[in-house]
Formats: structure tokens, C-alpha cells, sequence
């Protein structure tokens, strides 16, 4: 295990580097000026003069592969540079929303995958009843609707026309603090949208591996010796159907930050969306390339995770095989 863990490491260092050299390649090609980004309206009527003065403050007028060793030399150090758009260090942005964000995903994943695994096994107990047909024209449908069409519509449904649940934010407007109460509230809808289009594939998952499971032969062994089906369907099938579903918790990590994204932009929640957005169309370069560092990050901890899981499970793998 400890092997494995290590030969990643060892590759995730190229990656992120190639990852934030692209982000710094792609920001220097965009058409949209940091200079003026920066100063606002204020640019409208400055002089030539007083953009390239400005321009040399920020450090903009540098070839961005200078900008980009100077903030890979820094980020090294743990100095991840100040960002222009929100006039903060990046660490302190990062630091205030990271939080949040981490709440938002975490608890979407978690009811993503036990719903998911749920939905999956009683429709892989009786394949091709009605309730196997509901789940997984269900389960189709879901994967079908794209994430800020699901967050309008619940916003539509319980915000404004049932008026059950909070449009979004926090906390509520006249409330002069964070209470766990409050947080707890205002995360019901964008924590299920996003859980809601994760839910789709660890449906599909679960009900083919259990299906594929039952049809072995040792459950049948199994139920032919007497085994009730509860201790067939939970000590046999669900094992060992469960462990592609493994291979989700990598693969489906590049998705689950893109839809908090465009949750988070619907729901006005205060994690790291609002910054990755003005970061771009800013193109504040250390902002820009610290949160893509840090979803890149994920991404390969998301894939080690998959894989550790996957050989602690499967006694047919090994970590020296993979």
C-alpha cells in the first residue's frame, strides 16, 4: 500500500506541473486584459502610461512561462501568491472557501452512494419487474438532465412555489451569524441536487454488479443449501457487486467538481465557484492556477482512493499488480 501511495506521489508531481504550465499557456492566449479586470471602470479613461505601470505591479508583463516558474518556485515554499481579483493572498481565498465547498461534496457523495446502492439492489433482485424498470428509466432520466437545470427546477419547486426550503446562501437574511441549524437548512437543496446527478451511475453500478452476482454460482450454491435471502442478497451478492462500484470513487471525483461549480453558482454558495469564476474571467494567474492545482489534486487522491479500496476488498488483487 504504502508502495503504491508513493509511485502516485511520484507521479502527481509531473502532472501538477504540467496541469498549472497549461493554466498559465491558456490564461496569456485569453482575450481578456487582468490589467483592465483589475482596475474596472478606471481603465476606461487611464493613459497608456498608467495601464503599463500597472500592468509591470501585477506582473503581467512578463512572458508567462516566467510568471509560471516564479509561482511554481513560490507555491513550493507555500506562498501561493496574491490574488488580483479578490485583492486577498490566494491562501486566505482558498482557506475561506475551501471549507464549504468540502461540506457541499462530501455530503452530496455520501447520499449519492448509499441511495444509489440501495435503489441498485432492489432493482438487481428482481430483474425486469416493475420496480427494476422504474429505477433504472429512473436512473437513465437522471443522467440525461443536465446539473443547473436540476438546481432551477428544485429552486422553482421548494424555494419559491412551496416556499419549504431556502433559495440558497447560507444562512438567512437577517441572521448575524453561522448556526449548524441554518447551515444544515440551506445545504438540503444544493446538497441533493448534486447527490441527484451522481446518483444515476451508482444506481446502474450497483444493480448490474449485484445482478451479475446472484447469477454466480456460489449464490446459487448458496440459496440451493437453505441460505435465507437476506444473508444470499447481504453476505454474497452485495460484496462482491459492490467492488466495481469502487471504481467510481476515482472516476466520478471530475464530475462532482464540476456540477458543486454550477450548484454552488445556482445556489449562491459560498464555496470556491464564485472565486474560480471571477479567477478566469480575470485571468488571475495565481488564483486561477492554485484552484486548478487543487481540483487536479483531488482528482489523483480521488483515483489512489479507488484503487486502495479496490485492493483491500478484492483478494484477487494486489498492490504489487497494480
Amino acid at each position: 500500500m504504502a508502495r503504491l501511495a508513493g509511485r502516485r506521489l511520484l507521479f502527481a508531481a509531473p502532472v501538477l506541473l504540467v496541469v498549472t504550465f497549461g493554466v498559465f499557456a491558456i490564461a496569456a492566449a485569453s482575450p481578456f486584459d487582468p490589467v483592465k479586470a483589475y482596475a474596472g471602470t478606471a481603465a476606461l479613461g487611464a493613459d497608456a502610461e498608467t495601464l503599463a505601470r500597472l500592468r509591470e505591479n501585477l506582473g503581467v508583463d512578463q512572458p508567462f512561462t516566467s510568471r509560471w516558474w516564479h509561482w511554481v518556485t513560490a507555491a513550493v515554499t507555500g506562498d501561493l501568491g496574491h490574488s488580483s481579483v479578490m485583492r486577498q493572498p490566494v491562501g486566505q481565498v482558498i482557506g475561506e472557501r475551501l471549507a464549504w465547498s468540502t461540506l457541499l461534496c462530501a455530503v452530496a457523495f455520501a447520499v449519492a452512494v448509499l441511495a444509489g446502492t440501495v435503489l441498485g439492489v432492489l432493482a438487481a433482485r428482481r430483474p425486469g419487474s416493475p420496480l427494476d424498470r422504474a429505477v433504472t428509466s429512473l436512473a437513465y432520466s437522471l443522467e440525461a438532465a443536465p446539473v443547473f437545470w436540476l438546481a432551477l427546477l428544485v429552486v422553482w419547486l421548494f424555494a419559491l412555489h412551496l416556499g419549504a426550503l431556502p433559495a440558497g446562501g447560507l444562512t438567512d437574511t437577517a441572521s448575524e451569524q453561522v448556526t449548524v441549524a441554518q447551515v444544515a437548512r440551506h445545504l438540503v437543496l444544493p446538497a441533493g441536487v448534486l447527490a441527484v446527478s451522481q446518483l444515476p451511475w451508482f444506481i446502474l453500478y450497483v444493480r448490474q454488479g449485484v445482478g451479475d452476482a446472484l447469477a454466480e454460482d456460489p449464490v446459487r450454491g448458496a440459496r440451493a443449501r437453505g441460505v435465507s435471502e437476506r444473508t444470499v442478497l447481504l453476505g454474497h451478492a452485495l460484496r462482491s457487486g459492490l467492488l466495481p462500484v469502487l471504481t467510481l470513487v476515482g472516476s466520478r471525483v471530475p464530475e462532482l467538481i464540476t456540477g458543486a461549480l454550477l450548484v454552488e453558482s445556482v445556489f449562491s454558495w459560498p464555496g470556491i465557484a464564485a472565486a474560480t469564476v471571477q479567477a478566469a474571467t480575470a485571468v488571475d494567474f495565481p488564483l486561477l492556477a492554485a484552484l486548478t492545482t487543487l481540483a487536479t489534486a483531488a482528482v489523483l487522491v480521488g483515483n489512489l482512493l479507488a484503487d486502495l479500496l479496490y485492493g483491500l476488498f478484492d483478494p484477487r488483487v494486489t498492490f504489487d499488480d497494480m
